[in-house]
């Protein structure tokens, strides 16, 4: 999966949903949710197949 490939992430604790790309998805596994700090795992991740 390339750099432009998207990926929708939603927050386990908060609720946040947004589409990522990868860069980005992996700074929120590095850092956790933008909204409320939750550690996250690659399952907070899905494919966005549209």
């Amino acid at each position: 999966m390339g750099a432009g490939a998207n990926l929708t992430f939603h927050c386990p604790d908060c609720g946040e949903a947004m589409t990522v790309n990868e860069p980005m998805r992996d700074a929120l596994l590095d850092h956790g949710c933008v909204v409320c700090g939750t550690t996250l795992s690659s399952s907070a991740f899905s494919h966005d197949d549209r």
